[in-house]
């Protein structure tokens, strides 16, 4: 299951999954796009280890790594407990 963490004034939404088995949180990148549909982007944290990008430029992908870097704490708390919406502390 995923969860919404963050929606950008341009589409661009993160969402990420429960903490996995291995310590690992899985996180999607997306937005959408007129011509190819949705580009997309995947990263594991706390690593923070992209994988599978499709459509994003390597700047893209350099201000996405910062955004992550500024709240992977929050999103691996936020993955133990179902997301955000069922987070007690928030």
């Amino acid at each position: 299951m995923m969860y919404q963490y963050l929606k950008l004034k341009d589409g661009t939404e993160i969402v990420h999954s429960e903490m996995l088995p291995d310590g690992k949180v899985k996180v999607c990148v997306e937005k959408p796009d007129k011509e190819d549909g949705l580009h997309t982007a995947y990263c594991y944290l706390p690593q923070y280890e992209w994988f599978d990008i499709y459509g994003f430029t390597e700047e893209e992908i350099e201000k996405y790594q910062k955004i992550l870097e500024s709240v992977a704490h929050i999103i691996i708390e936020l993955s133990q407990c179902g997301g955000f919406e069922n987070a007690s502390n928030f």
